[in-house]
């Protein structure tokens, strides 16, 4: 008699970052939208306000200073970050039980988060996403006109020092042109998928 062990495949974790106005979040709501894979964008939890047209559970977990540091005491994160007087962080049970489930969980994190993320889980598949200069993002960032100008100045310099880490991730994409940044995309996320099965 032969006794079959059914096994589940983990689904793949998939960093994506970048500075402000590299348009990682439109590739990422294309990626999502083919409905190709079984796979989710992890909504990561702020302390920061919500913005015009936010909602909270969908864009992300608005909480209170008190409650993410109660959370933060109690291991719940997976990685975290204060920038800007606001905390951001993964937590655990938007990746772990997804994962465990076999399906794919997309990290929208700058790179502080990232490296955590990194360190803690080898079987990650890192992007780093980028434009062809400065002054693409600050087009994009005008054109977003969700910032004040210092805000904007605070941004270009995040991004300079983002820039980088660029290196420390397994890829790199240009979003200079948006079909073709999907389309790098689109083939790295099925290897992803490909490795695990």
């Amino acid at each position: 008699m032969t006794t079959t062990i059914a096994s589940t495949v983990r689904g793949p974790l998939i960093i994506v970052s970048g500075p402000s106005g590299t348009g990682k979040s439109t590739l990422i709501r294309r990626l999502l939208g083919m409905n190709r894979w079984p796979l989710r964008l992890s909504v990561s939890a702020t302390t920061r306000l919500p913005r015009v047209g936010e909602t909270n559970g969908v864009d992300y977990h608005y909480w209170d200073r008190a409650g993410f540091e109660t959370a933060l005491a109690r291991g719940e994160f997976l990685e975290h970050a204060e920038v800007h007087g606001n905390y951001y962080g993964t937590l655990d049970r938007e990746v772990e039980p997804n994962r465990v489930a076999g399906q794919g969980v997309i990290l929208d994190i700058d790179v502080q988060g990232a490296a955590q993320v990194r360190d803690k889980i080898p079987d990650h598949v890192s992007i780093f996403v980028y434009t062809s200069s400065l002054d693409h993002y600050e087009d994009r960032l005008r054109r977003r006109g969700t910032e004040d100008e210092a805000a904007i100045q605070r941004r270009l310099e995040d991004a300079r020092s983002e820039l980088s880490h660029a290196g420390e991730y397994q890829y790199q994409i240009l979003n200079d042109d948006l079909d073709a940044a999907t389309a790098r995309l689109v083939q790295i996320v099925d290897e992803a998928f490909s490795h695990g099965r």
